[in-house]
């Protein structure tokens, strides 16, 4: 049973301002947790998963769901649980990590403010820097299924925004080329490339991967664009890291299949947990 507060106010309501129900999710965290406050986000998705387990010492844990404003996930493979972890980074100072687990995605038809709900969260726990994941279909033959690519640009290809009413945000640089540089200090292999979100849920037809293509997308998926705004707007510095779990659509000469996505995900999950949690150290 869920233990969110009967008095949350009512997310889904328009009159509702979303950062007052961030608030009080933050203070649910806090509570539950003992930790006062956190530095940094991670959200996980298909293949990150055992990240959590890496990137230091786990201070509590417990169901996404329990804290207001956040729903059960709908989708296979996600995970439900968020961790506070107690992280160690090189030069001997400690960090607090909050690691949410079972993100809320667009095609659940759940609305855009469920999408941004979880980073919203973290920034209102403290959280300066967001580490969004994902797993996608890549366009380029070069990079096989299991290979690690640094977001640098994306294509907001949804039709919506998580911002209300006159907001503008720069979008200038979305995501970090600070925090790519540091990653690359980690492996100076990855690569980086421009994501473009679809609204899902089906997957891309080749004509559309196609003109994701001409638009300049190098990865295709069905998250992160609007959580990364979102972000933004907080004040958080982004940095997205998406792990190709399958060639998309024209470019695999297969069917696509959500068990390819989770299957690619599970055998690249160790290498990629190691390298994002020596990331999030460095961070």
């Amino acid at each position: 049973m869920s233990t969110t507060p009967a008095t949350t106010p009512d997310l889904d309501d328009p009159a509702t301002d979303p950062f007052d129900v961030a608030r009080a999710a933050a203070d649910h965290i806090a509570e539950v947790t003992g930790v006062s406050g956190h530095d940094v986000a991670l959200v996980l998705g298909s293949g990150w998963g055992g990240a959590a387990e890496l990137v230091g010492d786990v201070v509590a844990e417990f169901p996404t769901h329990e804290i207001p404003g956040f729903a059960r996930p709908s989708v296979d493979g996600h995970v439900a649980t968020t961790r506070s972890i107690r992280v160690e980074r090189p030069d001997g100072s400690t960090r607090n990590a909050l690691v949410i687990g079972g993100r809320t995605h667009l095609y659940e038809g759940r609305g855009v403010r469920r999408v941004a709900h979880g980073v919203r969260t973290a920034a209102a726990t403290g959280c300066t820097t967001a580490v969004l994941t994902n797993g996608c279909g890549g366009l380029h033959m070069a990079w096989r299924p299991g290979q690690p690519v640094l977001i640098k640009d994306h294509l907001n290809l949804t039709a919506t925004s998580p911002l209300e009413g006159a907001t503008f945000v720069d979008l200038t640089e979305v995501y970090s080329a600070r925090l790519r540089d540091l990653a690359r200090t980690v492996d100076p292999e990855l690569p980086e490339g421009v994501y473009a979100q679809f609204p899902g849920p089906h997957y891309e037809t080749p004509a559309e991967v196609r003109m994701a293509g001409v638009l300049g997308a190098d990865l295709v998926g069905m998250s992160t664009t609007l959580e990364a705004i979102a972000a933004r707007h907080a004040g958080m510095e982004v940095m997205g890291i998406s792990l190709v779990t399958n060639l998309a659509a024209g470019v695999s000469p297969h069917p696509l299949s959500h068990a390819e996505v989770l299957e690619a995900g599970q055998a690249a999950g160790p290498r990629i947990s190691d390298l994002l949690a020596r990331i999030v150290r460095e961070i």
